[in-house]
């Protein structure tokens, strides 16, 4: 490789700018003078090339391998002079033929320097670029197409050629234009329709847009309805699919409300008519849903999807959140004649769609007391049935939840065969390796603590069959398999507090049962907290309370325009930043958020404890303000515990509290007091010692919905698993 760098520039420094050494003779070729300008512009682009690297040499340096270095210096000099020598020698071009083609030269150039820095094009491709150039311009200058060369090169060569307008007039121009787009379109496929768009008459549309359809047939949806020629040539195209698609966008009804039944629209046992009926009542349409559903869920054992499955599915979720499970939670104290009145039309299937894809929304008491007696009932008490008229589909979720309600025991008595009970037991904890995230895994280690609450038998033969899966799994060298049962194992052990597991050493994970005060300082030594406040009529209240919870001789206020911090005056510095409640309906709440956020900013400040006070649909809002430096969680809203593995995706080493159920400001506040009381004096927080003060100071109902950060195993195993997804 030295040997070529000596030649390269040692050619270099025999080289001249302005003439060239004709090959065996010795002599100097001059260009003609009108050319010698455009030859002038193309030796410019060189230099800036040899330029752009940031070294003033003879070599680009592009990569950490030479030899690429090196062809790529040879391809911007020697084959471009070489290339220039050859236009300016050849006596069959006029001289508009060589300024044509001088120019295409300069502008290869000119967008390999625009560009290669930008990663826009990858700079090794360029000496095949001047090799394809030049078979262009002999088929160019012979009067044959270059759509042939332009075919068989990549989408990234083939651009720069293409667009450089040395071949504007060749016979095959257009037709090479046209491939580009349909190299793009390869290449991007979810850009297919947008560049359609641009390109309708391209002789392939029909090919693509059936390549779009699949791909995505609600992009597909959009463009169909579109009144231009796209759109057109869309509801033209006679393919099932795309013809369904189309028939939906020009529907007048909510294409949305369309798509969960794509598959079946398409196969033709479903019509836009049925769907536009049911869709008039909200009963009809979620039956029609779950039934489908259902159908789908069926296929999917055969390894078959069907199309807009993932749309079918958020459709569900929205409408038993909001048409069911929504008004039963709303209602709560309500005689259950009224309350649950809205799902006595559901059958056994509705009612298990209803819960599970509402885990972490529904109340405890709207399960308990409604939802799980009445499915019941309607299966004649048979929780086998129930299973097997939902293909077994989310048995793994409902498991989990009806263990955590307590129920389980109730459900797996209620099996005609003790064995199939027994089976369904393995089955919800074996072969989790198999499922594409940790959501199965999580559901396994959230229900466990419940179950070896209510049935230590159980929670003991679980224990077992994750061995056996851990012990299968080693044999079958699966990675994923040994990481998760291992975590399992240790998880599962660490529930029974008598046999004292350290999860902290035994995952390598932050410590789970103590947060060390140390962990929450700064560098100053201060401890640095943020209480969110929303400002509904709720919000503005309950800030109210919350300032008077500190008493003057112990704690300062201060206020601001748009936040109050509190600081201890006694015992350890904390600082408490809350934001005022302003009025939503104007979104100043928001605005003094932003506002303590930017204090935050250019005070360098990092809160190491948060605490969210709002509704349930306001945690989102706190969660994206999250910092990682958060150690401590506290979610005072409904169902915040659905919310925990949001939270780690900001805060990975976030103890978490939150409930599962009602969020109640008379658990809220004597935790919060607790928390402060035990920073004030310096102590690390002790989570089993803590949750026991706590319990005495608290005698409410709905405590033990609220769950400790010990007691969390589904979110210590998602930490876990990523930490050893790192090694």
């Amino acid at each position: 490789m030295i040997s070529k760098l000596k030649i390269l520039s040692f050619w270099f420094f025999c080289s001249s700018l302005s003439g060239w050494a004709q090959p065996g003779s010795g002599k100097e070729l001059l260009p003609d003078s009108r050319t010698a300008l455009f030859h002038d512009f193309v030796n410019k682009e060189q230099l800036n090339a040899l330029q752009s690297d940031g070294k003033e040499d003879d070599l680009m340096n592009v990569s950490h391998n030479q030899e690429i270095n090196f062809l790529v210096t040879r391809a911007i000099i020697q084959q471009v002079d070489e290339l220039q020598y050859r236009i300016e020698k050849d006596s069959t071009m006029g001289i508009q033929t060589k300024v044509r083609y001088i120019r295409g030269i300069e502008r290869l150039l000119k967008d390999l320097n625009a560009n290669w820095k930008l990663n826009r094009f990858d700079i090794a491709q360029f000496p095949v670029m001047v090799v394809a150039y030049t078979k262009c311009m002999e088929m160019d200058h012979a009067g044959i197409s270059i759509e042939a060369e332009i075919e068989q090169l990549s989408y990234e060569v083939a651009k720069p050629l293409v667009n450089c307008t040395a071949f504007d007039t060749n016979v095959g121009f257009k037709a090479s234009k046209n491939l580009l787009v349909k190299k793009y379109c390869h290449l991007f496929p979810q850009q297919i329709l947008f560049t359609l768009n641009q390109f309708p008459d391209v002789p392939f549309a029909d090919s693509l847009i059936k390549i779009a359809a699949n791909n995505s047939p609600k992009q597909l949806y959009d463009y169909a309805a579109a009144n231009n020629k796209l759109g057109a040539i869309i509801r033209k195209i006679d393919d099932p699919l795309i013809k369904a698609v189309s028939k939906m966008a020009m529907s007048s009804g909510n294409g949305q409300l369309y798509f969960p039944f794509l598959d079946k629209v398409v196969n033709g046992s479903l019509t836009i008519a049925t769907i536009d009926s049911a869709r008039s009542d909200s009963l009809s349409y979620f039956q029609l849903l779950v039934k489908t559903h259902i159908e789908y869920a069926g296929r999917l054992i055969e390894k078959d999807t069907a199309k807009g499955f993932n749309d079918l599915l958020k459709m569900m979720e929205l409408k038993a959140r909001d048409v069911y499970i929504t008004t039963i939670n709303g209602l709560h104290n309500e005689e259950n004649e009224l309350r649950f009145k809205v799902i006595q039309p559901l059958n056994a299937q509705e009612l298990y769609y209803l819960a599970v894809l509402t885990d972490g929304i529904i109340y405890t008491s709207s399960f308990v007391n409604g939802v799980y007696p009445l499915m019941m009932q309607k299966v004649n008490q048979r929780g086998d049935s129930l299973l097997q008229l939902v293909n077994f589909d989310r048995y793994r979720k409902f498991l989990k939840m009806v263990a955590g309600y307590n129920t389980l025991n109730n459900f797996l008595s209620s099996f005609s065969n003790t064995n199939d009970a027994n089976s369904l037991m393995r089955a919800f904890v074996g072969n989790l390796e198999k499922s594409a995230g940790l959501e199965d895994a999580v559901d396994v280690a959230d229900s466990y603590a419940s179950i070896m609450e209510s049935n230590p038998l159980l929670a003991k033969k679980m224990l077992e069959h994750i061995n056996l899966n851990y012990n299968r799994n080693v044999k079958q060298n699966n990675k994923k398999g040994i990481v998760l049962y291992n975590l399992l194992q240790k998880l599962l052990l660490s529930a029974d507090t008598s046999r004292q597991v350290d999860l902290a050493v035994e995952l390598g994970i932050p410590p789970v049962y103590n947060v060390p005060f140390k962990s929450l300082v700064n560098d100053s030594g201060q401890i640095v907290m943020q209480v969110f406040f929303y400002g509904d009529k709720d919000g503005q209240n309950i800030f109210q309370g919350f300032q008077k919870m500190f008493q003057p001789d112990k704690w300062k206020i201060t206020n601001e325009k748009n936040w109050i911090c509190i600081n201890s005056i006694k015992g350890k510095p904390i600082f408490i930043y809350a934001n005022r409640p302003l009025s939503e309906e104007t979104g100043e709440d928001e605005m003094a958020q932003e506002s303590l956020d930017s204090f935050f900013v250019a005070n360098k400040l990092h809160p190491t404890v948060v605490i969210h006070r709002g509704h349930s649909y306001y945690a989102p809002y706190t969660i994206a303000q999250l910092q990682p430096s958060t150690k401590i969680v506290f979610m005072g809203s409904c169902g915040g515990y659905h919310l925990i593995h949001d939270i780690l995706k900001t805060a990975p080493d976030a103890h978490i509290i939150a409930s599962k159920q009602i969020g109640k400001t008379a658990i809220n506040r004597p935790f919060f007091e607790l928390l402060l009381e035990k920073l004030r004096i310096g102590e690390d927080v002790q989570w089993i010692s803590f949750w026991k003060e706590f319990q005495q100071k608290v005698k409410v109902e709905g405590f033990e919905d609220y769950i400790p950060p010990h007691k969390n195993l589904g979110a210590i195993l998602i930490k876990a698993f990523a930490i050893d997804s790192e090694k």
